[in-house]
């Protein structure tokens, strides 16, 4: 599908402009006496944005914002729409109906909103929604690409749109591009339920961002594990080497304009509705909960839990009130209204067992509710159940605290995002109907000073990290990421790069090369002992060795034994086993000492156990290492096999004295602290040399090109990021750079 977008450059300068994409736009149009009437989408994303853009102490980094988001299919109605009072330009995508509802009702709202939320039976697998899931991203992209110009910041949102980062990567390479998840991304046991070419093309699609943010640090992790499992593709500080490009993955949990909330117990309507509120419940405690209706939230196990409490409790029948807002939502999807039903009966069915001639436990009421009477709720509540299943933030539980400012005590879901943030709430397990019927009790007989205290502890965190905080953060972070790749992206040698080294080789009275091997000197092969080195490398490296200006060194993973058979007669040091033994020239072998093998009996059966669901692999063992190759296993299930065991072997030796390689078609165990970098520094110290090289192609030679930034000129062999300073594309390039020292 992508080869359909044309491709687009973006190389000349201009003023940043924020485009702002998601599923919604900020507003809603509707029609009244023939004119065109604007309404305040309803969300965190859209308050929390025009929060943050009309606060006095912001400066506007930005000439324009912009928002592109689906509108309904009445271009005619937004043609009529004036923007001149709008809070962004707003730019409204048509997707035809029988797409969009295959897209947003099938594939986002049917397969990914459950299956994310951690509901696999509720998934529904089908693969046209997919593809129309596919075409409405398409057309996100396509939108995208007519309407950015050079130095536009993009800034994308939520699930809906997984693949427009990548769609929009691959025309404009250069690009700034954001992306936020408002919902947890799931472990990756719940992730990989998706078949296998849509997984991959969202991890794909996601990486085409420059920055990705989470709400959580727990998220962020799954999401770093799904990648290496689904792609490959490693991290370092959540940092990931994605096709010569850093992607960072961190967490920024998202705020609630808390000055609004703080302050609305000022508001007039407020007072009113709080009054009217008091006066309708008077000398009741109110528990009180607001949430849209969802499978997620969690509001029939809540209403468990209650029953549980009156039962426990009789002694608050009648002087306690439960006020249940449930707020419509997604009222097409059968699931919801399945969802709405079942509330209804377990309302009335409590009310009709509890309820007498002046009370009743449950006010239950379905409809929207204003921001005046939310707040006024929020400050008549004496606890707030805030319960939900499984919630990627879940900005009511903050937005209570933000209102309380006399009294409140917040019960709130351990599986909420904001849970995280929220230490003083009293966390409990929604599906625990006794722990949740305990926590109201304490709730309701906390006493004043300690309530006050627990919501001044929370409100100071709030305040500090609001939603203004939380746009800023993510804006120069993402800022921060394009100055890293910039600062660190790979030069190839060209022509010029290549005269230069050459002449400050020979120009050196004093020469250090550090060579790897497999990768760097030779190409590789299906076994390593077919890999040995032919007459002609033997001759170039006995001609570059017998140099008495230089030093030469091959660094290798391979073992003491196979190294000094094959390089007998050359005058080189050599370093086995990424630096477990060192042989100098005409010396014997120097070998780490004490090194403890007694963990290679415990993992060798873990390796045996892959080499046999792996035909054609095999595990190699040296003195100090154990490797499992596979090479020539059929690539597809070798890749899949190579990530299953790199996940079992990091939970095997995540608190021993190990280190486990995923390196080029084969993952090694090997004792921490023994590494290339180690052994090539040791090298370097013994001679004060003028000229050091250092040349590898593995993540292994990392070590080296890391411990040597200060002292040696780099070069990475073959594609992929890497922290040397140069890069050749191939093995091929480094030779011939070799015979120009030789001559």
């Amino acid at each position: 599908m992508n080869q359909d977008i044309p491709s687009k450059k973006v190389s000349e300068p201009s003023i940043s402009r924020l485009i702002l994409v998601s599923n919604r736009l900020p507003i809603q149009l509707a029609k009244k006496n023939g004119k065109v009437i604007v309404k305040q989408s309803d969300g965190g994303l859209v308050t929390a944005l025009k929060s943050y853009f009309d606060q006095e102490s912001v400066t506007d980094a930005f000439q324009e914002k912009i928002w592109v988001g689906a509108a309904d299919f009445s271009e005619k109605r937004w043609l009529m729409l004036d923007q001149h009072n709008c809070d962004f330009k707003i730019e409204p995508l048509f997707i035809e109906p029988k797409i969009y509802n295959k897209y947003y009702n099938g594939f986002c709202n049917a397969t990914i909103w459950p299956l994310f939320h951690y509901f696999p039976s509720y998934v529904i697998y089908d693969q046209d929604s997919f593809e129309k899931y596919e075409q409405a991203n398409q057309l996100f992209a396509e939108r995208l690409l007519k309407i950015i110009r050079p130095g536009d910041t993009i800034w994308i949102h939520d699930y809906q749109l997984f693949l427009v980062p990548g769609l929009v990567r691959e025309k404009i390479p250069d690009v700034s591009i954001g992306f936020f998840l408002h919902i947890p991304f799931p472990s990756f046991e719940i992730f990989r339920l998706l078949h296998r070419p849509w997984k991959e093309k969202i991890i794909r699609g996601l990486l085409g961002a420059d920055l990705i943010g989470f709400h959580t640090h727990e998220y962020v992790q799954h999401f770093l594990k799904s990648v290496r499992m689904v792609l490959g593709y490693d991290h370092q500080y959540r940092v990931i080497a994605f096709e010569n490009r850093l992607v960072k993955a961190d967490l920024f949990p998202i705020g609630v304009d808390f000055a609004r909330f703080n302050q609305a117990s000022e508001r007039k309507a407020v007072i009113e509705a709080k009054e009217s509120i008091t006066k309708n419940l008077p000398d009741k405690k109110i528990i009180f909960s607001v949430d849209r209706l969802d499978y997620t939230k969690g509001v029939t196990h809540r209403l468990v839990g209650y029953e549980l409490f009156l039962r426990l409790h009789p002694e608050w029948l009648e002087k306690v009130v439960f006020v249940l807002v449930v707020v419509p939502s997604r009222q097409i999807i059968s699931k919801y209204n399945e969802r709405r039903k079942l509330i209804e009966e377990e309302v009335g069915r409590l009310n009709g067992k509890y309820s007498t001639l002046s009370w009743q436990p449950i006010i239950y009421r379905y409809s929207q509710i204003d921001f005046d009477e939310l707040c006024a709720l929020y400050q008549c509540a004496d606890v707030a159940l805030i319960t939900p299943l499984r919630d990627g933030m879940n900005l009511v539980a903050k937005e209570y605290v933000a209102c309380s400012t006399q009294r409140g005590v917040l019960i709130l879901s351990e599986l909420a995002g904001a849970a995280n943030e929220l230490g003083e709430a009293l966390q409990v397990n929604p599906l625990d109907a006794q722990e949740v019927a305990a926590a109201l009790q304490q709730a309701l007989t906390m006493p004043l000073s300690e309530q006050l205290h627990r919501l001044a502890l929370m409100q100071k965190r709030l305040s500090t990290y609001d939603v203004a905080s939380w746009v800023h953060d993510f804006l120069h972070q993402l800022t921060e990421v394009k100055t890293q790749q910039a600062s660190e992206q790979r030069k190839y040698v060209t022509s010029s790069i290549r005269r230069e080294i050459i002449q400050n080789f020979r120009r050196a009275q004093s020469r250090n090369l550090l060579l790897d091997y497999d990768g760097t000197l030779v190409p590789f092969a299906r076994h390593p002992r077919e890999a040995m080195p032919d007459k002609n490398l033997l001759k170039l490296l006995a001609s570059l060795g017998s140099d008495s200006k230089t030093n030469l060194t091959i660094i290798s993973g391979r073992d003491a034994t196979i190294l000094e058979e094959w390089f007998q007669d050359v005058p080189v040091n050599l370093v086995a086993e990424h630096g477990a033994a060192i042989k100098r020239v005409q010396q014997e072998w120097t070998q780490e000492k004490d090194i403890d093998q007694s963990w290679k009996r415990v993992l060798r059966p873990t390796l045996e156990m892959f080499v046999k669901r792996s035909p054609r692999s095999f595990i190699e063992e040296k003195n100090h290492t154990l490797a499992w190759h596979y090479r020539n296993v059929e690539p597809e299930l070798g890749f899949t096999r190579s990530r299953e065991l790199l996940d079992s072997l990091f939970h095997l030796v995540r608190n021993g004295q190990l280190q486990v390689i995923d390196g080029n078609k084969v993952i090694e165990i090997r004792v921490a602290g023994i590494d290339k970098g180690v052994a090539a520094r040791k090298i370097i110290d013994e001679t004060n040399s003028d000229f050091v090289l250092v040349v590898g192609d593995d993540k292994t030679d990392e070590d080296m090109f890391r411990s040597l930034a200060d002292r040696a000129l780099t070069i990475k062999v073959g594609p992929g990021h890497s922290v040397a300073q140069y890069s050749v594309l191939n093995q091929q390039d480094i030779i011939r750079l070799l015979y120009d020292f030789a001559e």
